[in-house]
């Protein structure tokens, strides 16, 4: 998380009321209510809302300009220790907390005594005369959630445990990639004014076969020498498994072959391809082979480098 101050837009030695101003403004443009079709003013909603939070409170100020709490107004934990997943001297109060299933959530504050004074001027509330007084909502909590890169190509769902023990399934949007988000509306923490959202943010991990390439999906596949020659029909793994993939003869190393539909899916349902890089893979311990490479070296004035002019 940013300073609490940058994310204000304020500086250090800036005063309550200049504090109190910024957050006024900042949280007008972003506040849910006014932005339900975008999951990161949610986001900057609540991280905004906790700096002001911390920074309205003199005491909560002084101790997070003395380096005694962090941005969330935990305590920091000694030098060598990190509690970014409830582990070190603090036990499970850090800011994250890991799910056995391999997620970690993340809780937005979003308390301060003054906040209806300040809703009350946003949203045209009025105190004390028979008008409504804004309510906060709940904590929005954050889920960082591992992911496949099948599962992505193919929209699968993945099954999300939520704080409060519930499992709710999340379909992967189209174009999914690490560091985007998906908003569950009402499934954060309850509050005056009704449940905050949870907000899921997907990681996807790195695979060991597969690099994405936009909607394609890019692999490199070895081949034999007499299969390059001759031609070939192989076993192509794929996100959706294996495949039989024909080998051109006379292939050469890079070339590209493509296996429609086989790539990420995409926002009208249709799916990308995979490319199939050939590289050819000779074995270097073969002594049938290096006896051929002599002869035909020998009975041959074939120069591959001929077309580069030298």
């Amino acid at each position: 998380m940013a300073d609490l101050y940058s994310l204000l837009g304020v500086s250090r030695d800036a005063d309550q009321a200049a504090i109190k101003k910024a957050y006024r403004k900042l949280a007008k443009e972003l506040h849910p209510d006014r932005n339900k079709d975008k999951t990161d003013a949610a986001a900057r909603f609540a991280e905004v809302t906790q700096a002001y939070n911390i920074l309205s409170d003199p005491e909560q100020r002084a101790r997070y300009d003395s380096g005694e709490i962090d941005e969330q107004g935990n305590p920091k934990a000694p030098f060598g220790f990190e509690d970014f997943e409830g582990h070190g001297p603090f036990g499970d109060r850090g800011p994250f907390r890991s799910a056995s299933d391999g997620t970690t959530s993340y809780h937005f504050s979003e308390g301060a005594e003054d906040f209806e004074d300040i809703f009350s001027d946003l949203f045209g509330a009025s105190r004390g005369s028979g008008g409504r007084r804004y309510a906060p909502r709940g904590s929005n909590v954050l889920y960082r959630v591992k992911v496949n890169l099948e599962d992505v190509a193919k929209g699968n769902s993945v099954e999300l445990r939520l704080q409060d023990g519930n499992e709710v399934s999340v379909r992967l949007p189209a174009g999914a990639k690490t560091g985007t988000r998906l908003r569950l509306a009402g499934k954060g923490q309850d509050g005056p004014g009704g449940r905050g959202d949870a907000i899921v943010e997907i990681e996807v991990r790195q695979h060991k076969l597969f690099k994405r390439d936009g909607d394609n999906i890019r692999i490199e596949l070895p081949i034999r020498w007499d299969e390059a020659i001759l031609g070939a029909k192989v076993r192509v793994p794929t996100v959706d498994g294996p495949v039989n993939l024909s080998i051109p003869k006379g292939s050469t190393s890079g070339k590209t072959l493509r296996i429609r539909g086989k790539g990420m899916r995409k926002a009208d349902g249709t799916r990308g391809h995979q490319l199939v890089r050939l590289m050819i893979d000779l074995p270097t311990d073969d002594p049938k082979l290096t006896e051929w490479a002599r002869e035909w070296r020998d009975t041959t004035d074939y120069d591959p480098r001929k077309k580069l002019g030298i």
